[in-house]
């Protein structure tokens, strides 16, 4: 290979690398949660659970914000953004 094609190369793959580490994930959010909360309701309960299950989707939003932590009965994780 010639000198220009190694060098466009290295620039290539260098513009490649500094753009990967500037793109990020968005944040994960009491929101989010909060839908992918009421998303497993819908899925797995039938009848009135449904709304005992989204009611306490609601409390956890609820607490979500106030905290920046998410419990999902399970696992308790911290760090959203509380919108």
């Amino acid at each position: 290979m010639s000198y220009k094609a190694i060098c466009a190369i290295a620039v290539i793959v260098g513009f490649v690398l500094l753009r990967a580490e500037t793109m990020q994930a968005a944040p994960m959010a009491c929101n989010g949660e909060q839908k992918a909360c009421i998303a497993n309701c819908t899925k797995s309960t039938a009848g009135s659970a449904t709304g005992a299950c989204i009611a306490n989707c609601n409390a956890r939003q609820s607490m979500c914000k106030q905290t920046g932590c998410w419990d999902n009965g399970v696992n308790r994780y911290c760090g959203l953004s509380r919108q």
